[in-house]
């Protein structure tokens, strides 16, 4: 047999797929854009031949390596990647090359393109959320208007949760179509409030269910990617669940001969009309190709199997010869770089040695969605199992939580201003006091000079008429002599306040840039930082 696989270096643990056809005596035939004397050892072992391309996304080149391999080998009769970019790839190299086994270019609709899925899932009788294909803006809003907000945006052919969002109202939706990707197609569908939870497993060429299992998503994959948050999700069992029986039904409505297949749901989390009551699934995604995040490996740890030869079996016997019992609860946490964690890596290591089954660095390309550090681990009880989740995903505890810590900081800065406040009081008081009081005593002192001048000269009036004129102007001249010392002194105090106002007001104007720097400086206030929009909540 002659298996072509697609980019055999990455991700990197995909090896194993390869190496457990070639321990079956299958030549296992790689093609990757990465120079062979950069992949591993492990890689470089599980294939009977490496052809290197400089890009795999020009099919020219990958075509002449599957043309040099067949004229080598023989016909090729499997070509697989079990990567969602390349599935078109595969399928189109299927049929260049006569290749019957797995998917054909012309099914590639209804596995790339959620709204294609929609409409299988309901010829298989499936109730799914309310969508239309995000063309126009005023059709947009006409379906909030029947549908109501939250809504979801996502792209009609994507993958993971990324340029995925939940929007609240009328003015996000606007902002995100007027920002929006030209290139991608969206499409806008009715929110469903619950938990993603997966199905994922191996079938034979009849569709028959070899091998499958389940997770529960602990955390939305959609906020992970778009808040930077950790992500951590467990395994749970499926025989006898209502999972394996929706789960079975979408592996019949959608051609899965001979596949790897990752399925995704929505539990809900309360009653929505027209979908389910609380506790129902709703088909969200199909996947035809192996599940990512080390899932595989999980599901190995959970069952005390090798998923990766079941694969194997079954592109080459058809059938699995592994006896299918769950034995333990596995769980995932994606920890992410920049966050203070309670425990560090090695410490949480060495905690739960026991228990901890892989530890890696993830390539920035995945972490996004998977974490930048990851540890998969195993318990016999779920209670350990989310013990160990717990210590691995907790933070260091800060002083103030974000919105106590801007409190506080507000309360700092009235606490300062009222501490300015009272030395400008007293700085702008004082003075005006001061020459309040001055100018009164100045007045007092004049007033009894002029109340003798007058009296003086009532007496000189009645003693002597003639000269009253001559009094008069002598009194007019002392008074007018009197006058311009007063309104000196008043004008000089004039001044003064308003100098002494003035500098109080520098005084304020420089306390308030110190407090906005103080502000400013403050890494709990950034961190009060309003969000951006587009973000969601858990889904």
């Amino acid at each position: 047999m002659n298996v072509v696989f697609i980019s055999p270096h990455f991700p990197e643990y995909y090896h194993n797929f390869c190496s457990r056809l070639k321990d079956r005596g299958v030549n296992v035939l790689g093609v990757g854009d990465c120079p062979y004397d950069m992949i591993s050892d492990d890689t470089k072992n599980s294939l009977t031949e490496y052809y290197y391309v400089g890009s795999l996304e020009n099919y020219d080149e990958v075509y002449r390596a599957c043309a040099y391999f067949s004229s080598h080998y023989g016909k090729i009769d499997w070509i697989e990647s079990e990567n969602e970019y390349w599935l078109e790839l595969e399928a189109t190299l299927r049929r260049d090359f006569n290749v019957t086994t797995g998917p054909q270019i012309q099914d590639m609709r209804w596995m790339k393109f959620k709204s294609a899925m929609k409409e299988v899932y309901k010829s298989a009788g499936l109730k799914v959320a309310d969508y239309i294909k995000l063309d126009t803006l005023d059709e947009a809003l006409e379906f909030t208007k029947k549908n109501g907000y939250p809504v979801i945006v996502k792209p009609d052919n994507g993958v993971g949760a990324t340029h995925t969002y939940k929007l609240k109202d009328d003015e996000e939706l606007k902002d995100f179509y007027n920002h929006k990707q030209d290139y991608i197609d969206y499409i806008l569908e009715d929110f469903v409030p619950g938990d993603v939870v997966t199905f994922e497993g191996v079938t034979d060429k009849d569709k028959n269910i070899l091998f499958s299992t389940s997770h529960y998503m602990d955390t939305s994959i959609m906020d992970t990617v778009n808040d930077a948050s950790d992500i951590y999700f467990h395994s749970e069992p499926v025989e006898g669940k209502p999972i394996y029986e929706i789960g079975e039904k979408v592996v019949k409505a959608f051609d899965t001969r001979s596949r790897f297949f990752h399925f995704e749901f929505i539990k809900l989390s309360e009653d929505k009309p027209g979908l389910g009551r609380k506790g129902d699934l709703v088909p969200l995604e199909v996947n035809m190709r192996a599940p990512g995040a080390f899932i595989p490996d999980m599901m190995n740890y959970a069952y005390d199997v090798d998923t990766y030869t079941i694969w194997a079996d079954m592109m080459i016997y058809n059938t699995c010869f592994y006896e299918i019992e769950r034995k333990y609860y596995v769980g995932y946490v994606g920890r992410r770089l920049g966050i203070d964690y309670e425990l560090s890596d090695a410490e949480v290591a060495d905690k739960y040695r026991e228990y901890i089954k892989i530890e890696a660095d993830i390539p920035q390309v995945l972490a996004q969605a998977e974490g930048n550090h990851i540890f998969v681990f195993r318990a016999k009880t779920k209670a350990k199992l989310n013990e160990i989740t717990k210590v691995i995903i907790a933070h260091k505890k800060k002083k103030a939580a974000p919105k106590k810590a801007v409190k506080k900081t507000v309360k700092a800065v009235a606490k300062k201003v009222e501490e300015v406040k009272e030395p400008v009081k007293e700085a702008v008081k004082k003075p005006v006091k001061k020459t309040v009081k001055a100018v009164a005593k100045k007045v007092e002192e004049v007033k009894e000079p002029v109340k003798t001048v007058v009296e003086e000269t009532v007496k000189i009036v009645e003693k002597k008429k003639e000269p009253v004129k001559k009094t008069v102007k002598a009194v007019t001249k002392k008074v007018e002599e009197t006058k311009e010392p007063v309104k000196a002194v008043v004008e000089t105090k004039k001044a003064e306040v308003k100098a002494a106002v003035e500098d109080t007001v520098k005084v304020v104007e420089e306390k308030k840039e110190e407090l906005k720097e103080v502000v400013k400086k403050s890494p709990r206030a950034r961190k009060a930082v309003k969000k951006p929009r587009h973000k969601s909540k858990k889904r």
